[in-house]
């Protein structure tokens, strides 16, 4: 993969991702633009203060996954990257393949957190599409040109938070069921064997 879209993807990961059918009762809630891009601006900032902060990895990975249970519909982010294959999962596994998924994305992407140090993002625009909206932001990185980076914001699961999000034009969220779902082929289809895996990969 080349460099800048590796870099790139960092965000993704973090951000971490797809929109998939949000199981179990809905709330209907009035999300406005306003809320959506403040749920954005926050989440930037504690994102660059984890970066900057100097803490250990260990420390920083802790706190990327408490990022993610604050902003992101991490279940619903899981359960995207499963895709059909969490159709036969049973409950159990669905909540230790959430589990796992969390640690691992953490992980992934925290490793590589500290190449954003020195960079920024930026809340452009906010609109609304359909049922969601959609924040634009500009990322700025160290000897990089600018490039946009797109958060889709829902308040269907009760709460306002990000379920995907777009970096030029490339739905992130999908590289990671691709990716998912390839290593759950290497394990024969085996989501036991890939739950277990998961809890130390990335």
């Amino acid at each position: 993969m080349p460099n800048n879209l590796s870099r790139r993807s960092i965000m993704a990961g973090i951000f971490a991702g797809a929109c998939a059918v949000l199981a179990g009762p809905r709330v209907a809630m009035a999300l406005t633009d306003a809320q959506a891009s403040d749920l954005i601006t926050r989440l930037v900032n504690e994102i660059n203060g984890v970066i900057n902060s100097g803490v250990s990895e260990p420390a920083m990975y802790r706190r990327f996954e408490e990022i993610f249970d604050e902003y992101a519909d991490v279940e619903i982010i899981a359960r995207s990257a499963l895709g059909v294959a969490g159709r036969s999962a049973s409950a159990a596994q669905m909540r230790a393949f959430i589990e796992a998924f969390r640690g691992y994305i953490a992980r992934k992407y925290g490793k590589r957190f500290r190449e954003f140090i020195g960079g920024r993002l930026e809340v452009k625009a906010t609109r609304q599409v359909k049922s969601f909206h959609e924040v634009r932001t500009t990322a700025y990185l160290k000897g990089e040109a600018p490039f946009e980076v797109t958060f889709l914001v829902s308040d269907k699961s009760g709460r306002n938070l990000f379920f995907n999000m777009y970096i030029e034009g490339v739905n992130m969220l999908a590289a990671e069921r691709t990716e998912i779902g390839a290593m759950l082929d290497m394990r024969g289809g085996n989501l036991d064997r890939l739950i277990e895996d998961l809890k130390t990969a990335g």
